[in-house]
């Protein structure tokens, strides 16, 4: 019979890679993704009785993560500590790292619901039901904070016009 321990331990071994790139879209950091992790996991295992009943234990660790991600946000704490530039990840050569980083960086500027909400809808696929769940919060606030962070991201990531084009308009 497995125990509760190891059935925790090998559901963490397998699921910790997604939680971290989840948590690294929320807060574009990976060695703060390692930290909501860990007390994501830490939250987890307290209530591991009943987040192994749940029919969805993604969505319910996922809950969890979205939820220290936003208390994060509202106490300040990462406003406070906050250490020099991210070591690079490795590069792949396949992927277009300029829009990716454009990407990042738009994504990073959004205000920590509107990013959640995005992440939550466009990276998890979420519906706005689930979302609304996760963020306790209504089907219509989920639905504004999604469109507010999609019009931003466009913007941001509207091309500049050349120089040579706005020469041509004057």
């Amino acid at each position: 019979m497995v125990t509760r321990d190891e059935e925790f331990t090998a559901y963490v071994a397998a699921r910790t890679p997604w939680l971290r790139r989840v948590a690294y879209l929320l807060c574009q950091d990976w060695h703060r993704a390692d930290d909501l992790v860990q007390t994501a996991v830490t939250r987890l295992y307290v209530h591991w009785r009943r987040a192994s009943a749940a029919e969805n234990v993604d969505g319910y660790a996922r809950t969890v993560l979205v939820r220290v991600y936003l208390a994060e946000q509202r106490g300040g704490w990462w406003r406070r500590v906050r250490v020099g530039q991210a070591v690079p990840d490795a590069v792949d050569e396949g992927a277009d790292h300029a829009a990716g980083l454009d990407l990042r960086s738009a994504l990073a500027a959004l205000p920590p619901r509107q990013r959640a909400a995005v992440v939550l809808r466009f990276y998890c696929d979420l519906s706005v039901e689930q979302a609304a769940d996760v963020l306790h919060c209504s089907t219509g606030t989920v639905k504004s904070q999604t469109a507010r962070g999609l019009d931003a991201l466009r913007r941001a990531l509207r091309p500049e016009p050349s120089e040579e084009a706005q020469t041509w308009t004057t």
